[in-house]
């Protein structure tokens, strides 16, 4: 019976990605490179996926949360929801975030904030910084607005110092960020956090510029998505 379930999933897994793959294409006007619309994407799954998604993600601790969030009375999104319902929490973080230090990107559904701890804390402290309090101030504005949302703060160091004290120093700082959210208004059902130490790099820790950018703090963003 395991092997037949473990086959339906991949199963499910090969058809989500083969109607990825297929049209559903937008043309940057900028660049002219062919990509597949974030709301085009999000029907795509809502119209004929929602239980390929559900196998992809039910057994997940996001997925637990999902269902614990829901339960609560916080709404989830349809697939053709999610890319329009993203797409306007991104243009809203972005305008907001403008010109403070804190970069959004935008992958697939999710919405990453990238904090660097120049900005956010003191050499070594655990405490946000009051100067970075505004910024702070403006994403929870932007997540209370968007609640449908799960919120993942994620703390990262460079190697300098032992790993023990790095992993710590990360789990505060995620745990000091995600704390002030709460203060803010946002609901902390909706947050998780994670410590990663200097496990993570995103540049390399041989110079002070890259040391800087791996010493940051990370809010991950995703829908909350039915089925």
């Amino acid at each position: 019976m395991g092997t037949i379930d473990s086959m339906i999933k991949k199963c499910a897994i090969l058809a989500v990605a083969a109607i990825y793959l297929s049209g559903c294409t937008t043309t940057d006007p900028y660049t002219g490179e062919q990509k597949m619309s974030n709301t085009a994407g999000g029907a795509l799954i809502g119209a004929g996926l929602g239980a390929a998604t559900g196998l992809l993600v039910g057994g997940s601790a996001a997925g637990r949360r999902d269902a614990a969030l829901v339960g609560a009375g916080i709404g989830a999104l349809g697939g053709g929801l999610v890319g329009n319902y993203m797409d306007s929490q991104e243009s809203e973080l972005r305008a907001q975030l403008q010109g403070t230090g804190v970069s959004v990107t935008r992958a697939g559904d999710r919405i990453i904030l990238n904090m660097p701890s120049n900005i956010t804390f003191a050499t070594d402290r655990d405490q946000v910084v009051p100067a970075f309090y505004d910024t702070l101030n403006s994403v929870a504005i932007v997540l209370r607005k968007f609640n449908r949302t799960l919120i993942d703060v994620d703390g990262h160091t460079d190697s300098t110092g032992s790993a023990s004290h790095n992993q710590g120093l990360s789990e505060r700082r995620a745990a000091s960020v995600a704390n002030y959210l709460a203060s803010q208004g946002v609901d902390q059902r909706r947050m998780a956090t994670m410590g990663f130490g200097q496990e993570r790099p995103i540049a390399s820790n041989a110079s002070e510029a890259g040391r800087a950018q791996n010493r940051r703090v990370e809010i991950s963003i995703a829908p909350i998505k039915q089925g």
